[in-house]
């Protein structure tokens, strides 16, 4: 591991640290160190440190913002690659927008609003990156990453560079071909259409208040834990088992949205999968339907 440590240092690749907590990189608020943990300042970088651990058969994790993110108490072994400024890159092409990596998926459907771009009104309230949307097929209010992404740029774990088109990507509901083939979105195009500002500003403002109304957003949480059943909601068949305010260790089942796990102060990865695991469970026993998480956990369990 020292020699790892020191080929990465040798190599120039972005800021290094070793045993580095992970807590803090999540927007759960939980979890262990990092082995190593890798923050690039350039796509190039990127690639290079790619390159570096494919060569040595090094594992390696990614991390954006970390939303929708469940990191084990005991941390991840090997690499995590956070990805920061290198990668936040936006610019407009008329209604085709080229967004890097890293960007905000918030910010950029504001900065699409504000161009009188219509489509990405559903990713006013989805706190990740670009990149992490691409990856999970992002979705909300109907619509998903899926209907409009043009292609990706992606690094493969070899480290190579490739351009991936939407339907190269496989995508199905909150999943993408980079769940099983890890790849690394440096770069999203998507095709986007002319609308009336006051129009997609309406819409997104609607989507504001109904989140701000329904969502626990003032504690440490990670967005939806579960997936919607087909034909149905989690939250409407939690709400309905009795499970709003349920609690494990520091991990409770918001009272204002069901579907939604907060970190009440002091919650472990572990706190929160015993909760998903009984929700799962009682809504089982109760209604018959198989929640399935949407939230990656990632590390040693």
């Amino acid at each position: 591991m020292q020699q790892l440590i020191s080929d990465l240092q040798a190599a120039n690749i972005g800021d290094i640290r070793t045993n580095e907590r992970l807590a803090p990189y999540t927007t759960w608020k939980i979890g262990g160190p990092a082995d190593i943990l890798i923050i690039p300042h350039s796509k190039e970088q990127v690639v290079a440190v790619i390159q570096m651990l494919h060569e040595r058969g090094v594992p390696w994790t990614i991390i954006g913002r970390g939303s929708n993110l469940l990191i084990s108490d005991k941390g991840i072994r090997g690499v995590v690659i956070k990805l920061g400024s290198a990668l936040e890159t936006l610019r407009f092409e008329g209604a085709t927008v080229y967004a890097g990596g890293s960007y905000s998926f918030i910010k950029l459907s504001v900065l699409a609003a504000k161009e009188g771009l219509t489509g990405l009104e559903f990713a006013s309230g989805i706190p990740g990156t670009v990149g992490g949307a691409v990856y999970m097929n992002a979705g909300a209010h109907g619509s998903d990453v899926s209907r409009i992404l043009k292609q990706a740029e992606v690094i493969l774990d070899t480290g190579e560079l490739v351009t991936m088109l939407a339907e190269d990507l496989q995508y199905a509901y909150r999943h993408s071909i980079l769940h099983t083939s890890p790849g690394i979105v440096t770069e999203a195009i998507f095709e986007l259409q002319v609308g009336d500002r006051k129009e997609i500003a309406g819409a997104m403002a609607a989507y504001r208040d109904r989140r701000l109304r329904t969502q626990p957003l003032q504690l440490a949480c990670a967005g939806s834990v579960f997936r919607n059943p087909t034909g149905n909601f989690a939250a409407k068949l939690i709400e309905e088992s009795g499970l709003k305010g349920k609690r494990v260790g520091g991990a409770e089942v918001s009272p204002l949205h069901a579907n939604f796990i907060v970190n009440t102060g002091n919650a472990t990865a572990v706190d929160v999968l015993t909760l998903i695991q009984e929700v799962q469970q009682i809504v089982l026993d109760k209604h018959g339907v198989a929640l399935k998480p949407e939230v990656l956990v990632m590390g040693e369990m």
